[in-house]
């Protein structure tokens, strides 16, 4: 056996494997280089056009695909309702209910007012969070959350309070899904800095704006006959009036219609 043979031969695979791994390690570099200097070149395109943003979660967040089914309500569900009439035809996926003794609300609407209300009198009332109070629809929206995380315009899961002339609360609908699942493993979602310069590229964000919130919830990706998919979607409040809103794993800009966009809590 010719060991120096075999010495030259373990040599040179030693070699051209420390010049791969080298390469390699510098391809990396490379592209780790490339990202901070595109992501210094964004945030300096925003302080160009004087948008400013609140501070931006800075670890890693991973999210998953969800799926969920409009619940039906039944006699038994509405047989728990206290103080109400339910006047939908049950079974129904919406709850409309009518209530014996209108609620007052105050001149200066908090969502404190609805509390305890919520909580007590409506099915699975905490697994809602106020949305918004629209004056010209005279309604107070609420959004079904899943595990704290909002559950965008999504027509199955929120509830509408009615309000009169007297400014008083006379009557709502509600909707609720039910089901909800984890249908895949989590994988880390767009930052939200690549969210925001998404609608930067599109032109939704005007120079001189301010971005005044951040937060992660789910909107709809799939409308199935029986169940829905919901998508992670980053929600992200421009001077403090305006939505808009960004597929969390995709980066397309979600579109609900024009009025919805200008909705914020």
């Amino acid at each position: 056996m010719d060991w120096s043979k075999i010495k030259t031969i373990f040599i040179i695979t030693f070699l051209i494997l420390d010049v791969y791994l080298l390469f390699q390690f510098m391809k990396m570099r490379d592209a780790n280089k490339y990202e901070v200097i595109t992501e210094t070149s964004f945030q300096d395109k925003l302080k160009a056009d004087e948008i400013k943003y609140v501070e931006l979660p800075k670890t890693p967040i991973k999210d998953q695909y969800l799926s969920a089914k409009p619940k039906t309500f039944t006699k038994s569900d509405i047989a728990k309702l206290k103080g109400q009439k339910a006047t939908s035809t049950e079974p129904s996926t919406t709850l409309d209910v009518m209530l014996n003794e209108p609620i007052q609300l105050s001149s200066k609407f908090e969502p404190s007012d609805l509390a305890s209300f919520l909580k007590e009198n409506i099915l699975y009332g905490d697994h809602y969070q106020f949305w918004e109070k629209n004056d010209k629809k005279h309604t107070i929206t609420y959004f079904q959350q899943n595990e704290n995380y909002p559950l965008y315009e999504n027509v199955n899961g929120m509830i509408t309070f009615n309000i009169n002339e007297e400014n008083q609360i006379t009557s709502y609908q509600q909707t609720y899904l039910d089901d909800i699942e984890k249908l895949t493993a989590k994988e880390e979602i767009l930052e939200p800095l690549k969210a925001i310069e998404t609608l930067h590229q599109k032109g939704d964000l005007r120079p001189k704006s301010e971005i005044t919130k951040v937060e992660l919830g789910y909107s709809t990706l799939i409308q199935l006959t029986a169940s829905q998919v919901l998508a992670p979607t980053w929600r992200i409040v421009v001077n403090g009036k305006e939505n808009l809103f960004v597929n969390a794993f995709e980066g397309q800009i979600i579109e609900f219609n024009s009025e919805e966009k200008s909705k914020v809590e």
